[in-house]
């Protein structure tokens, strides 16, 4: 029979870094929550992050094609529905669906 105080210390070694690395963060983050700048960012960030994608995303589209339409259209769904109903998800979602509607039917080449 083989000796398992090998496994059992290697099993206990796995569990306690499993643990530290999961209670890591939260113990690093408690402090930041009360930063100003932290506070700050949570309410910047994620306007710049979708102008980012939003630029990225179209920064080679063709505006003088007929195949501009359907990112366009999809963006003024997006837009026009987020400020409508203010739901990231059914923004996301309806604008999506214009954009895979209209490019694979109307303007499939």
């Amino acid at each position: 029979m083989p000796d398992t105080s090998y496994a059992v210390v290697a099993i206990l070694v796995t569990a306690a870094v499993t643990w530290s690395l999961r209670a890591l963060p939260f113990a690093v983050l408690a402090p930041l929550r009360a930063s100003t700048t932290v506070q700050y960012l949570s309410t910047r960030m994620p306007a710049g992050v979708m102008v980012i994608l939003v630029v990225y995303c179209l920064r080679d589209l063709p505006i003088t094609q007929s195949r501009a339409i359907a990112p366009l259209a999809a963006l003024a769904v997006t837009i026009g529905l987020h400020l409508w109903r203010r739901n990231a998800l059914l923004s996301i979602l309806a604008g999506t669906a214009v954009h895979v509607a209209l490019a694979s039917t109307v303007f499939a080449h």
